[in-house]
């Protein structure tokens, strides 16, 4: 599981006898890129055991709102909960791709089944498990596309407000300052993004890569699907 060592992109060289030795990918590796990819994932094996989770989604387990861990298997937070996602996968591991929406209280998750392998194909059957961002805002990718503008504090606060989903009064009322203030920071904001609508410097923030909503500091951490914590 998780070997990449067959196939390395080598800039369309592959089948050259001068190319030379391939670089490898090592497991430890590619376990820490999926910790700084600001989607919860989880790679689920025929068994329903949980193989691998990554930052965020050890993060969404131990929450407990929508989606938990028991065992060593992905259930639901609710019996309803966990047969949804019982029929996920069990298509998934026919080949289909699923999508499941869940709602409890004010939390939203949405989920993802990709079937990592096909069912006439020889290695054991797994299947890759999506979460749905959290929240825009919390991309830190947000944050660093704001200094890569050279924002001020003022035009970033506003900028956040818009990734929140605030109209123009909800934005003013909540930092103290008249409406026309705000339209002037959000002109400016869109100027130096070079967006000619709101619409438009949107969908720019929301496709911006995701990256881990914080900085934390990296120490040494086994990948043991049976011990999640928070993060």
């Amino acid at each position: 599981m998780w070997q990449a060592t067959e196939t390395v992109w080598n800039g369309g060289a592959e089948g050259s006898e001068k190319s030379g030795p391939r670089p490898q990918v090592g497991q430890q590796v590619l376990m820490r890129v999926f910790d700084e990819i600001d989607y919860g994932m989880l790679v689920i094996d025929s068994q329903g055991r949980i193989l691998h989770a990554n930052h965020l989604a050890r993060h969404e387990l131990a929450s407990g709102r929508v989606i938990m861990s028991y065992g060593n298997s992905l259930l639901g937070s609710s019996a309803g909960f966990t047969a949804q996602i019982q029929q996920a996968m069990e298509a998934s591991f026919r080949g289909q791709r699923r999508l499941l929406l869940m709602a409890q209280g004010d939390r939203e998750l949405s989920m993802a089944f990709t079937p990592l392998s096909h069912p006439l194909e020889a290695d054991p059957p797994s299947v890759l498990v999506l979460l749905s961002r959290q929240s825009t805002c919390d991309n830190l990718a947000v944050r660093m596309f704001a200094r890569t503008l050279n924002l001020s504090p003022s035009e970033e606060a506003v900028l956040m407000g818009l990734c929140r989903g605030l109209a123009i009064p909800e934005i003013a009322r909540q930092h103290g300052v008249a409406q026309s203030t705000v339209r002037s920071q959000i002109k400016t904001l869109r100027e130096k993004a070079g967006a000619p609508s709101i619409r438009r410097l949107l969908h720019r923030v929301n496709s911006l890569p995701p990256v881990v909503p914080a900085l934390r500091i990296i120490t040494p951490m086994p990948h043991n699907a049976t011990e999640f914590s928070h993060p």
